[in-house]
């Protein structure tokens, strides 16, 4: 039998996309930063569009998008509520029904890179409330590694380089956190 053990904080980081991207990551800005914490690390603009079309219909064209990383750790259990709420943020900043952004949250644990979706596939994992968990990346052999059902941009070695950047950021959190545990304390250090 298996020894339940103490499930290590992740990461949690946004891909933000839009058409206009600067004017509504200012925008959006401080509401992040209300519901998730301070933001620690935001990659500069990631081509989107050369991906998919399937988004200019409802943002318009040129889109591009960031990832954008936090600096307080979770526990992973919460992303199913994570994506609840940036689904709630989309919608309170909609136009005339229309989205003009997209907030895909996921996280990083110091192995995987995975992301949240409402949508149904046999590699995905529900986890509650209406979201599944798609592992999206695996980091092993100092590299990430994408699956065959991998998101195009993120088999891309340009968003991988600035996931490597917040995994760096990541591993510093993470090792603070472990020490923290092996003192004794169960309370993250923030809180």
């Amino acid at each position: 039998m298996g020894e339940v053990r103490l499930v290590e904080p992740v990461n949690l980081i946004i891909f933000m996309f839009s058409s206009h991207l600067d004017y509504w990551f200012n925008q959006v800005k401080d509401e992040l930063v209300k519901n998730f914490g301070p933001i620690d690390y935001v990659s500069g603009d990631l081509d989107f569009e050369k991906y998919t079309l399937y988004y200019n219909e409802e943002m318009g064209s040129g889109i591009v998008g960031r990832l954008i990383s936090f600096e307080r750790l979770i526990h992973p259990s919460l992303l199913a509520q994570i994506k609840i709420k940036t689904n709630e943020i989309e919608q309170k900043f909609s136009v005339d029904g229309k989205r003009r952004f997209n907030l895909d949250p996921g996280y990083m644990h110091h192995m995987q890179f995975v992301l949240a979706t409402t949508k149904m596939w046999p590699h995905r994992i529900y986890i509650g409330h209406g979201i599944y968990a798609e592992p999206t990346l695996m980091y092993i052999n100092g590299r990430w590694k994408d699956y065959d059902f991998t998101y195009p941009n993120y088999k891309e070695e340009v968003y991988k380089e600035e996931l490597n950047k917040i995994r760096e950021l990541y591993l510093e959190k993470r090792k603070k956190f472990l020490k923290w545990r092996i003192m004794g304390n169960y309370r993250t250090p923030e809180s």
